[in-house]
């Protein structure tokens, strides 16, 4: 039986030095996994959770680009767990998968591993469309991906805030029009936040942006220079390729 058979696909990821595998339908890992693992500052021996892992790219992207990381990927689905602890395993990367739910209570992220003030970093991409002005897919398993309830953003930074020990740092991404409620939720425990606009094209608005946010962090909100994915051609712009294909990383993966 063919992988397209099987309802599974081999994706490659960072120019082909990490693949996964991951399914037909549903949540696709694709370029905010990887810009979010380029965002994240890392070093090895540091304990780091990808929140709502998926089959894993965000994080195994960052652990390949930092040896030595003490990596924790957290899903619910156990399906993307089971592809989640296949891929690390495939592309000989050591990771734990805990199969939880984000916005489990604090006794079960303990039973877990993840107890309060035991983690130096959370990167997440949550689902972020508004059911109220997304329509949602008919895939029941990619709706469970992209529409988060008005509680969502609480509920994934509120779970950081209590894993992350002080100082430690959650890095983010999410959709720009919602910078509003990004701030309105790491007011709660968070600061001095840097962030990023990332833009899909010259001219429009910006698509995304990725945030980063210190637990406890007292200095000012920093503002980026926007990131452009393509040239108004609709070709790849160098400085996007080059982070897509990890052979560089975001200014926040060096603060």
């Amino acid at each position: 039986m063919s992988e397209a058979e099987s309802g599974i696909t081999e994706d490659a990821f960072l120019g082909g030095r990490l693949r996964l595998r991951q399914q037909i339908s549903g949540h696709r890992a694709g370029h905010d996994a990887i810009l979010l693992a380029a965002a994240t500052a890392a070093r090895a021996g540091q304990r780091v959770a990808d929140f709502g892992a998926g089959v894993g790219a965000a994080g195994l992207a960052l652990a390949m680009r930092v040896a030595g990381l003490n990596l924790v990927m957290v899903e619910f689905d156990p399906v993307l767990a089971g592809l989640a602890a296949a891929n690390a395993a495939a592309n000989g990367i050591a990771a734990e998968v805990a199969m939880l739910d984000i916005s489990a209570d604090a006794a079960t992220f303990a039973a877990a591993g993840l107890g309060p003030d035991s983690l130096d970093g959370v990167l997440m991409n949550p689902p972020f469309n508004d059911p109220v002005h997304h329509r949602g897919s008919p895939d029941a398993a990619r709706q469970t991906a992209h529409l988060g309830t008005p509680a969502t953003l609480d509920s994934w930074t509120h779970a950081a805030r209590r894993v992350l020990k002080s100082g430690g740092v959650l890095t983010m991404i999410w959709r720009a029009d919602g910078i509003a409620d990004v701030m309105a939720a790491l007011a709660k425990g968070f600061g001095s936040l840097a962030i990023q606009p990332i833009h899909g094209a010259p001219g429009p608005p910006a698509i995304r942006i990725l945030v980063r946010a210190v637990k406890g962090g007292r200095g000012p909100t920093q503002i980026y220079s926007g990131l452009l994915l393509n040239d108004s051609a609709g070709l790849p712009n160098p400085q996007a390729r080059a982070i897509l294909i990890g052979e560089a990383t975001l200014p926040f993966a060096e603060l």
